[in-house]
Order: C-alpha cells, then structure tokens, then sequence
C-alpha cells in the first residue's frame, strides 16, 4: 500500500543503525516509525502520521544466501510504500565482506527489485566524522582520523576487519556490477546531474565523496531529483539521509527546527553491552568508576544454557536495580576479549531472554544496548513492534520510545549504541536524558 507524503524509506542492516537514521529525520521534523520487521497492517495504520518508514533488520551480521532468501521481501514491500527514495542503510564504516554483511549482495538484490540503471552509493557521513574523497573512507577515533585500512578499531573488527580503503575495489569483492566514482570534484560542478547521468549510463553502482555539507547538499539535491520520476535504490550510511535533509533545508522544505530534544533523568538504567570495541571499554570503565554497578557476563557460560548461570545474572541484576542503583551488564571489556562468541548470534539472542527477564522482573524504565549485532538479536526477544524518536543524547545513538502490545516493554525508553558511538561518560549521558 502507499503511504500519503511519505518522503523517505529504509532497511537498516542493524540495529543500532536504523535508530540512526530515525534520530536524523525525526530530528529534522520528519515524523518517521521503525519497524522490527515487516510491519502487520495493523501497525503500519497505527502510524498514517510518519512520512518516512523504516525497517531494522540485521543482514550485517548474514550471509548471502540470508539476504537472497529474506531481503526480496522486505525490499518489495518498501517499494510498495511509494517514497520516492529506500534507502539500503549500512554503517558509515563500511564493514562488510563477501561472506558476510555483504552490501555488494544487497545492492544487486535492491536493485533487482526497484528497477533502476544505476545505484548510488553514499556513505560519507561527516556527522559522525566519516569521510569519503577519491573513492576512499576516512573514520575517526578519538581525535584523529584514520585511512579506513588503517583505522585502529575496523582494520581489526573481529568479522568483517576493513582491509581496503577504495569502496569500489571493496564492493568489487562482494558483486560483479560495475561501480563508478563521483567525486568532490564533480560535486561542486554545477552541472553535477549531467555528470551523474553519464556516469550512470557507464555503471551499474556509483560512489559517492562526501565530506562537508556543500558536499551533501549537492548529493541531496541530486538524490531528490532522482526520486521525482520513480522510486529511487539508494545505498548509504545515514549520511544518505543527512544529505536530503540538508537539501530539503536548503531548499525550505523542512517545518522550522525544533529545540534540542532531552528526557528526564531516569531513576535508573539497564545496560546490555555485547560491544568489544575500545569505545564501549572506555564507557564501561567509567561506569565502573563513576558508581555504575558493573557485571560481566561468561559467554561461555551463557552458551552452555545452564539455568544456574542464567538465574544468578538474573538475580544479582534485579537485586541492584531494586536497590535504585544502574547497571551495566557485559560480555566483553575491549578488544582483548575478542574471540569467535564475541560475534555469536546465539549469545546475543540468549543476552537478550536475559534483558527481557531483568525488564519484566525489575520494572526498569530506560535501557541501552550496545554492540550492533548484539542490538540486532537481542532487542528481537522483547516483542516490539515500532520504536519512534524521543531524545538526542549523542549522534548515532539516540533515546527511543518502544510500542510492544506487552505492557511490559511497550513505553521503554530505549538506546541501541554502535560499539564506535559516544564518550566515555554515555551512560551517565542517558541516564540523566541529555550530553
């Protein structure tokens, strides 16, 4: 079915990922849903105010022959929809391989579905520090910025470590189809669109530089005309989605922005952390010492299912959180702990019956997830149907409101947090609802 004015949709390939896009456009003035999964009709009427739609799936953390048996369906009922651009939203990292999280795999996929000679390809996304010129990502950590290749924490990810810099030699691992570059060159030109329609006649995918807002508007602008005539495939981080805002913007389409949004302080917090990254160690660090009660989490024991593993963290966690106190719950303090259960989907999914124990025991209001894949699997085992923006605490990783038809977990204050995202004190961030 069409949606009325709806602007935009997409298909996050995680979790944490989707909230991202979500924060960017709701924001902006965009009402916008999230949806688990293909949403029942039911809950897509439930939300005939939102004019951007998404859905958060987690075919990073899969293999091709996943998104061949899963993604026609959801990338067919997006095109149902109608919004002139679905995005294939993908971390501003991009993190992929053949074997796994392939977004050449997707591409193919998405464009097979939408039709379309050419897919653009935009993952620069300045907000959170990531870079693209000539074809090549830059990320940051910490205060210095970083060749993708040589990035402290992705040349090292513990499934799909970025190895090469060139996006198209990366995605030319992963898919046949011919891929072009535009680069920052072209984008200042302000026949920019003809150089895009020739390129697009010479290649089936085209990447994008990006690396200040001159840049996305100028890909914004291009995305939006791109729309006007048919649905348009777009593959890209949420600097994909930053792009036509800021084009929108530009261009008075956008309802005046709103103040910053912020929550109340919470009388506590739950967190869940699957994340290995040096970022989340430095967060956990600083909960540890700044009056968080921290609990690590035996993967191996976790994996052996045995109820006395499972009921003792269930205890211990009810136990502080009925003492008003919040908590953080992890598998791995950084990348010393990496192993091949870092990446476990079945430990993620079995963290997450645990969050939903410690929720339905304890009564906790505000919880956060973080690690990507742990988001993904994890958050599947509380039974929501719809997650909308309510706050801005950190960019990438916003605080959101659950519907669930469980009264339980329906009115959550949620944050799904990529192992990358925020500073050291983030806890504390959303525990008390603002930076």
């Amino acid at each position: 079915m069409q949606i009325h004015n709806l602007r935009f949709s997409y298909y996050g390939d995680d979790f944490t990922g989707s909230t991202d896009v979500l924060e960017a456009l709701a924001s902006n003035g965009i009402p916008t849903v999230l949806f688990p999964c293909v949403p029942e009709a039911r809950h897509l009427a439930a939300f005939a105010d939102c004019q951007a739609i998404g859905i958060a799936g987690e075919s990073r953390s899969r293999d091709p022959q996943w998104m061949s048996e899963n993604l026609p369906e959801v990338f067919s009922f997006l095109k149902t929809l109608g919004a002139p651009i679905c995005l294939y939203k993908v971390c501003s990292t991009f993190d992929s391989s053949p074997k796994i999280g392939s977004i050449g795999r997707a591409l193919e996929i998405g464009q097979d579905i939408f039709g379309g000679a050419c897919v653009p390809v935009v993952v620069a996304a300045p907000h959170l520090q990531r870079y693209v010129l000539f074809g090549n990502l830059f990320a940051a950590a910490g205060q210095r910025i970083y060749r993708i290749d040589h990035h402290p924490t992705m040349r090292h990810h513990p499934v799909t470590p970025m190895t090469e810099s060139d996006l198209r030699l990366h995605l030319a691992q992963q898919t046949p189809r011919d891929i072009g570059l535009l680069d920052v060159f072209s984008l200042r030109q302000p026949d920019v669109a003809a150089i895009y329609q020739r390129l697009s006649k010479e290649h089936r995918a085209i990447v994008f530089d990006g690396l200040d807002q001159q840049s996305l508007r100028s890909i914004g602008s291009l995305l939006d005309s791109l729309g006007q005539s048919s649905p348009q495939f777009v593959v890209g981080s949420s600097g994909a989605a930053y792009a036509l805002i800021e084009h929108w913007r530009a261009s008075d389409m956008l309802s005046p922005q709103h103040a910053a949004f912020s929550a109340p302080r919470a009388d506590r917090l739950l967190v869940l952390s699957g994340s290995c990254s040096p970022a989340t160690e430095k967060q956990i660090r600083w909960a540890m010492a700044n009056g968080f009660t921290c609990i690590a989490i035996d993967p191996h024991a976790l994996l052996q299912d045995t109820a006395e593993t499972q009921e003792n963290l269930l205890r211990e966690a009810v136990r502080q959180l009925a003492a008003g106190l919040s908590i953080v719950l992890y598998s791995a303090l950084g990348s010393q702990d990496i192993s091949p259960l870092t990446s476990s989907r079945e430990l993620s999914m079995r963290m997450g019956r645990l969050l939903r124990n410690m929720i339905q025991q304890s009564g906790v209001r505000r919880v956060v997830v973080a690690g990507g894949d742990t988001s993904s699997h994890a958050v599947q085992q509380l039974g929501l149907y719809a997650l909308r923006f309510l706050a801005s605490l950190q960019p990438g990783a916003p605080l959101c409101s659950t519907y669930a038809d469980d009264a339980a977990f329906h009115g959550l204050e949620l944050v799904l947090k990529g192992g990358q995202v925020g500073a050291a004190s983030f806890f504390q961030n959303v525990l008390r609802g603002h930076a």
